[in-house]
């Protein structure tokens, strides 16, 4: 069997163990050789105020004990401009349900799925309709996967929340991203948002 390469791309602002869990059952279900991790250095579709060399410090962190992992910056903002400069045999594309519901609202989904497979993570209780609904809707269903993970009902905004009130984070992320959030002094003075993710 060919080596599969995953990517999973995202603000990781910060980021969580929720992302930490796509990441290695994506490796452990797909059998991925390497899984680039690419930290979107401004993203498209969210505002991100935190500089991208500290949210690729915290990635590089978060990762650390992922097998295969490979943290980099993305200068890309969409997807599919990301998936075509890295020019890779068929990767392994890895996001949450949360980001597959939204997927026809993509720059050029059906591109993003002739360069790339889709393995979407799900969680005990997401309303399967959701994706069935966007599955009816792409040229080719059969390039997307899902697969479980345990729920982790964390979001970069609660944490980042969190943060700017004075509570804790233990648990929501790793020991050390939690202590370099800390050490540089982040999100402290963050404004509560609507962003999830």
């Amino acid at each position: 069997m060919d080596a599969v390469t995953g990517v999973l791309g995202g603000a990781f602002d910060p980021p969580h163990v929720g992302h930490m869990a796509l990441a290695r059952e994506g490796v452990a279900r797909f059998r991925l050789e390497r899984l680039l991790v690419r930290v979107v250095s401004s993203p498209g579709h969210k505002q991100v105020t935190t500089p991208p060399a500290d949210r690729f410090a915290l990635a590089s962190l978060a990762f650390a004990d992922v097998p295969g992992a490979e943290v980099a910056l993305d200068p890309h903002a969409r997807t599919v401009d990301s998936l075509a400069a890295l020019a890779l045999d068929d990767p392994v594309f890895l996001v949450g349900a949360d980001e597959f519901a939204s997927f026809l609202s993509w720059k050029e989904p059906e591109r993003v799925l002739a360069m790339a497979r889709l393995g979407v993570a799900t969680r005990p209780g997401y309303p399967q309709e959701l994706l069935v609904a966007v599955l009816e809707q792409v040229d080719t269903p059969e390039r997307v996967t899902f697969f479980e993970i345990p729920e982790h009902p964390v979001s970069s905004s609660a944490i980042r929340d969190r943060v700017a009130a004075g509570q804790p984070i233990e648990g929501l992320v790793a020991h050390a991203v939690a202590a370099e959030i800390d050490r540089l002094g982040l999100y402290r003075g963050a404004v509560p948002g609507p962003e999830h993710g």
